[in-house]
């Protein structure tokens, strides 16, 4: 065992006061949901149901929406199969609420990963393997899963450059860890080899592709949506979707350029963080009145004189696709000094919003090349040109090829939901096969 792995389980045995006392002041900074605080101790409220129990874990909105769909499937396949699904974040959370879970999913808080809490989540859940999903690995969780003996699966993960550059300090942790999965599902064939020379044994692995890429399309609010629909009347407008602080005064500037040839055109935009839009709101006052702003959490509606309305609320990305015939993919314009890495463009395209994006989108770098070769979107890398590009997506006849295009993709993508279902059935007929505990 590598000593820095040995160094870190001998300190997670005496780190239960520090856990308890970060989750105390994250609870007091509203980052905790007092109700549910207790589960990442390990005591839980919701009782275990019988049959099989699958654990499914990842970090937070993004890493458990890309879930959805593959547990909607596994569980509708198998009605005695379980699944807990745990998470860190509130975000995620509240974001899981919105959107709802399958029958027989259960969404909890992730214990802290201290040997006390773990043993209360195993004790309490039974679980029969473990599935991560991306490449959240809490090493006192992953060595009591497989002190219990789970089966367990790495799945979805994939190798930014930042993630690369801090692992290679703890390879041979990171390689031991790994090694203790059972297959390991990349997403791309650039992830495998930073993870081989990660210490990863390539025996294990495989390339999946982008789970989120075939996931359902995000949920629809046919009444709401028509009340937003009467709103916005015949307005052209668009949409920037999933959006980082540090690029929206671009956006907002784009707009501004916009409404110079199309002077009723509504911007939607809807922040990743919906903590920090009064960030947002701040930079669209820098370029227009406020009551030409509106915000959706405030409950202030469209209006003829909206020209910026920011969809701070969780849940309801599905709507704001919908309504929007062209889609800004976020994270991804050019900021001097700050390289962003760019969102998954899936959710957009099947939904059939044509797709714009920066040129910063290296998490995503495989989806978007995909998209480039079937001309399935438009890449902008200043306002000026997104503004242009907004334009000219009014018109059904530009969009059109793009979104043919994005279709062609888009027909591809089942195969990554195919590998992990797979991945799943054998992991029950291991299962199944083992004697009774």
């Amino acid at each position: 065992m590598p000593f820095f792995l040995r160094f870190y389980l001998g300190f997670a045995r005496i780190s239960a006061p520090l856990w308890w006392l970060a989750l105390a002041v994250r609870r007091r900074k509203g980052r905790e949901d007092p109700a549910r605080v207790a589960e990442k101790t390990g005591r839980y409220r919701v009782a275990r149901p019988g049959g099989v129990v699958l654990w499914f874990h990842a970090v937070s909105v993004g890493e458990a929406q890309a879930l959805v769909t593959l547990l909607h499937r596994l569980t509708a396949a198998h009605a005695d199969v379980s699944v807990v699904l745990t998470t860190l974040t509130l975000a995620s959370a509240q974001a899981l609420e919105a959107r709802g879970l399958p029958d027989r999913v259960i969404h909890q808080f992730a214990p802290a990963d201290y040997p006390g809490a773990v043993r209360r989540f195993l004790a309490h859940w039974r679980p029969d393997a473990l599935i991560v999903a991306e490449a959240d690995l809490w090493p006192e969780t992953v060595m009591q899963a497989r002190r219990a003996g789970l089966p367990m699966a790495l799945i979805n993960t994939h190798v930014t450059e930042r993630r690369y550059r801090r692992r290679r300090r703890i390879a041979r942790t990171n390689g031991y860890l790994m090694n203790l999965f059972d297959p390991i599902l990349v997403q791309d064939a650039h992830s495998m080899e930073r993870y081989v020379d990660l210490g990863a044994d390539p025996a294990r692995m495989a390339v999946m592709g982008v789970l989120k890429a075939a996931s359902d399309p995000l949920p629809d609010r046919p009444d709401t949506r028509a009340d937003l629909a009467a709103a916005i009347g015949g307005r052209p407008v668009w949409l920037a979707a999933s959006t980082k602080v540090i690029e929206e005064p671009q956006l907002i500037e784009a707009q501004a350029l916009a409404l110079q040839h199309l002077p009723d055109l509504l911007f939607l935009i809807a922040p990743r963080q919906r903590t920090e839009a009064d960030k947002t709101e701040t930079a669209a006052r820098a370029r227009f009145a406020p009551d030409r702003i509106a915000r959706r959490s405030r409950g202030e509606p469209i209006t003829a004189r909206t020209q910026v309305y920011i969809a701070d609320t969780i849940g309801e990305m599905g709507l704001w696709y919908r309504l929007a015939p062209v889609a800004y993919t976020g994270n991804s314009m050019p900021v001097e000094g700050t390289p962003l890495t760019g969102k998954n463009p899936f959710e957009a395209v099947a939904l059939g919003a044509m797709v714009v994006h920066g040129p910063d989108v290296g998490n995503f770098a495989h989806a978007y090349a995909r998209l480039k070769a079937a001309g399935g979107a438009l890449e902008v890398a200043t306002p000026a040109e997104m503004a242009q590009a907004v334009v000219a997506a009014q018109d059904p006849a530009f969009r059109a090829p793009y979104l043919a295009g994005a279709a062609r993709v888009q027909a591809e993508n089942l195969h990554p939901l195919q590998v992990a279902l797979s991945a799943m059935e054998a992991i029950l007929a291991s299962i199944r096969q083992r004697p009774a505990r």
